[in-house]
C-alpha cells in the first residue's frame, strides 16, 4: 500500500514538470496546461495530507474544491485571452504577446 510519502513524492514530480513547462514553453496553451498540472499536484497533496494525517476532518478536500475553482476560472481567463492575441496576431507564441504594446 502506498503511504504519504508516495503521494508527496508524486505531487513533487508532477509539480516538477509543470514548473519546468511553464517556465521553458513559448507556447501559451502550453504554459496554461503546466500551470493546470501544477494546481493538480496540490490536489494531490491535499487530499493525501487529509487522508493520512487527518482522516475525520473534510478540510482538505474543501480546499481542493476551491483550487479546482480557481483553476476554472484561471483557464477561462486564459483562453479568452489566447483567443484574443490569435486574434490579433494569429500567432499563440509568448514573444508575440509580449510585443502587444501598441
Amino acid at each position: 500500500m502506498a503511504g504519504l510519502e508516495h503521494y508527496l513524492i508524486l505531487s513533487g514530480i508532477i509539480f516538477s514538470i509543470g514548473l519546468v513547462g511553464a517556465l521553458t514553453k513559448r507556447n501559451i496553451i502550453t504554459i496554461l496546461m503546466s500551470v493546470e498540472l501544477m494546481f493538480n499536484a496540490v490536489n494531490i497533496a491535499f487530499i493525501a495530507m487529509t487522508r493520512f494525517v487527518t482522516p475525520t476532518l473534510l478540510t482538505g478536500h474543501i480546499f481542493v474544491l476551491f483550487i479546482i475553482t480557481v483553476a476554472a476560472g484561471n483557464l477561462a481567463l486564459g483562453l479568452a485571452i489566447v483567443i484574443a492575441i490569435f486574434r490579433n496576431r494569429e500567432s499563440v507564441d509568448i514573444t508575440t504577446a509580449a510585443s502587444m504594446k501598441g
